[in-house]
């Protein structure tokens, strides 16, 4: 029965020149350019991907429900896929964290750049959380999820225990439903990591998609050296995990800002397990109704750091998104000392680099404050780019020092 898993049960026909961005590397099909489908079988099965002249474009699974109809696994037309070909494809993405980032929390496995389309697996201490998002791949979890504890294992790193995250809405749009809980043996569902030198403690059964953002990792880093001695706002702050790194990194007085009281309340309770509490603050407030009251009261810090959720997740929001990011922007820029430094972001692929970066210096000019370019940084490596694959270059980061015009 296993075997069956591994059957290829339908051949795609793409029409006469469709599959641009296949052909560019990318790996997915979507229905409008599918010219005819042979075959049957489950939705989910494997099949064979052909370009209109019959020229094999290799498998995927399929999936009759998604207008993502097919998700690639492989382009080579003499390949097999099977279960040692799945183990293979885990193996390379374990052992390509090993070599680029700190294994004790990451992100082990990122969808379709990993080549493992819709599905995520991140790894905090000694617990895994898998969210799956693909009716094809989800048939597959077991093997990745065996391959994983065995690879593990072998490194010195045995898994605890594996909780499902595939509650994301997106799944309805796969024709599947939202599902959470436990894989296996039931275990505290809080589990401390350290990060950076931070202890947290995260909520891998509640806390926001897996738990714990570990895509701005090194970004979090990037800002302890500015600020030792500072005066520092968070806004956004989540769990607390930009104030915290300032706290640790010696900042004066550090504010930390989010809507979320149950997200503040866990902030708090990090700030103590660091040692924190005298000079990290948190507070549950709108942030766009709090920063023009900080302006009024004549409040400015050494830094400031904007890491609001994504404005936008659809192209046609991308204007209304624009308005949100231009204005968050200037409330912050507003809010920094002269000579003072801005730390912003969007984490939403459909706001360009370019975009971005042209609705920064419309908010910097809307100011009248002048913008030097500190850095411009991406996700954590355990967060790959994949360069035929747009929506894995989602993460945009920015340290500037802020300036008044002289």
């Amino acid at each position: 029965m296993a075997d069956a898993l591994y059957d290829v049960t339908r051949t795609v026909t793409l029409k006469k020149g469709e599959g641009r961005s296949l052909k560019a590397g990318g790996l997915w099909v979507y229905d409008n350019e599918i010219a005819s489908v042979l075959g049957g079988g489950e939705n989910g099965a494997l099949a064979a991907v052909k370009d209109f002249d019959g020229y094999p474009m290799g498998i995927g699974v399929y999936n009759a429900n998604s207008t993502i109809r097919v998700r690639m696994l492989t382009r080579r037309k003499d390949t097999e896929v099977n279960e040692d070909f799945l183990r293979e494809r885990v193996r390379a993405a374990w052992e390509y964290r090993k070599k680029t980032v700190d294994t004790s929390s990451c992100r082990i496995i990122f969808g379709e750049a990993d080549w493992i389309p819709g599905i995520v697996v991140d790894k905090f201490s000694d617990i895994l959380v898998i969210q799956s998002l693909s009716l094809g791949m989800d048939r597959f979890k077991d093997v990745i999820l065996d391959a994983l504890r065995e690879f593990l294992a072998e490194d010195g790193m045995p898994v605890r225990g594996v909780y499902e995250r595939s509650d994301a809405k997106v799944r309805e749009l796969e024709g599947m439903e939202r599902y959470k809980g436990f894989l296996g043996d039931e275990f505290d569902p809080i589990v401390e990591i350290t990060e950076n030198g931070v202890r947290y403690e995260v909520n891998v059964a509640d806390g926001q998609k897996t738990g714990f953002f570990l895509d701005q990792k090194y970004n979090r880093l990037a800002i302890q050296k500015l600020c030792k001695g500072a005066s520092v706002l968070d806004c956004f702050t989540h769990t607390g995990s930009f104030a915290l790194n300032a706290g640790i990194a010696g900042a004066s007085d550090v504010l930390g800002v989010d809507a979320s009281e149950l997200a503040v309340r866990q902030a708090e309770r990090n700030a103590e397990l660091n040692g924190l509490s005298e000079t990290v603050h948190f507070t549950a407030a709108d942030v766009f109704d709090l920063l023009p009251k900080l302006e009024a009261e004549g409040r400015r810090f050494d830094v400031v750091i904007l890491d609001p959720p994504a404005f936008t997740k659809s192209r046609t929001a991308t204007k209304q998104a624009i308005k949100g990011y231009r204005e968050i922007n200037m409330r912050g820029l507003k809010l920094v000392k002269d000579g003072g430094y801005l730390a912003t972001c969007s984490c939403s692929h459909f706001m360009t680099p370019e975009l971005f970066t042209t609705t920064i210096a419309q908010a910097a000019t809307s100011v009248h404050r002048r913008l030097r370019q500190v850095e411009y940084r991406t996700p954590a490596p355990d967060h790959p780019i994949l360069w035929s694959a747009d929506e894995s270059y989602y993460l945009k980061f920015f340290i500037f020092q802020v300036c008044e015009e002289k």
